[in-house]
């Protein structure tokens, strides 16, 4: 779980960090994820396998589920492994890293509790799900896509909101169904995150597509809640049970030179000619090497002070030592 929070935020991606500990503590606290649970597995073939995660904590089934996917691929060549019974798992990207450290393709997805209002809904249908393809190029160089089929993920809207900071047009939608860019009506009772695209006519179908794709791979097939079924966002008083969905491939069972290959395709991407010099083509991974850089720079990762008084009030709460800044 530390490995897990301390990734997210050296990547960028602080609404999955130390944003959302105070969350996991209180599921375990409240009884609703069981800290100790083992994943278990409940049928298995060669390529495949479903797994009972026993409503333990998100990681330790994603990184039980996938590292039994990549066993799964350099035995056969591919690892597609389903799991219900889990809980919120962090960046779906920690488990595709996972896949590429051993030279594999990964993808990892995981419905999540409803937000996302279908394409001419007023009401949440889906979740953010989340869906992420790690590949591995050359010398390190790797394609790293990790996004949710929402316009955006709730956690970037908390962040804005702990900044008191307004949100773009078409991320949200409140209880009408009528964008808004306050994040105090995005996160009301009743309001909705929109698909990716955003409203109809810019082709939010599209992300609401993808949302049922996420949802197919893992409520569906795991046999875990889906859909509007699964518990509302804070919710403690039931168990999530979310599906996720993780796959491995290697590589080597395909055509010779993936890596070059991908290599050549990303630095052609990046080569493009841009429309602002200043803002170069980037690749899926880019802006969390820019960010992982910039932290090294820096000595290390920088939090706004709204989230260093909330570790610190929860460093309090548990009486464990609070989170101590490093000296320059």
């Amino acid at each position: 779980m530390a490995d897990l929070l301390v990734e997210a935020d050296y990547r960028g991606h602080y609404s999955h960090g130390m944003n959302r500990l105070d969350m996991y503590v209180k599921d375990v606290k409240s009884g609703t994820c069981d800290g100790k649970a083992v994943p278990k597995i409940l049928n298995e073939t060669p390529a495949t396998a479903w797994v009972d995660g026993q409503n333990g904590m998100g990681a330790v089934v994603g990184n039980f589920c996938m590292n039994l996917a990549i066993r799964k691929a350099k035995e056969v060549g591919v690892g597609w492994v389903a799991a219900k019974g889990s809980n919120h798992f962090g960046i779906a990207g920690m488990y595709t890293l996972q896949a590429i450290k051993e030279g594999m393709l990964g993808m990892s997805f995981t419905n999540t509790s409803p937000f996302l209002a279908p394409t001419r809904s007023k009401e949440a249908g889906l979740g953010t799900n989340p869906l992420s393809l790690g590949a591995p190029g050359k010398e390190g160089d790797s394609f790293v896509l990790d996004m949710a089929t929402t316009a955006v993920a709730v956690g970037k809207v908390e962040i804005a909101k702990r900044k008191g900071l307004s949100i773009p047009d078409g991320w949200a939608q409140d209880k009408d169904g009528c964008s808004t860019t306050d994040t105090h009506k995005a996160l009301s009772e009743g309001s909705c995150l929109m698909p990716l695209g955003g409203p109809e006519i810019n082709s939010g179908y599209k992300g609401y597509g993808l949302a049922c794709l996420v949802e197919i791979f893992c409520g569906i097939l795991a046999g875990a809640t889906y859909g509007p079924n699964v518990r509302k966002w804070g919710n403690t008083s039931r168990v999530a049970d979310l599906g996720q969905c993780f796959v491995a491939i290697n590589p080597q069972c395909f055509a010779p030179g993936f890596g070059e290959r991908l290599s050549d395709l990303m630095d052609t991407m990046r080569n493009l000619q841009p429309t602002d010099p200043s803002k170069p083509v980037l690749v899926a991974g880019d802006p969390e090497k820019q960010h992982m850089a910039a932290v090294d720079r820096a000595g290390g990762v920088r939090y706004v002070p709204n989230q260093l008084e909330t570790c610190e009030h929860l460093s309090k709460k548990l009486g464990v030592k609070p989170m101590k800044g490093l000296k320059k």
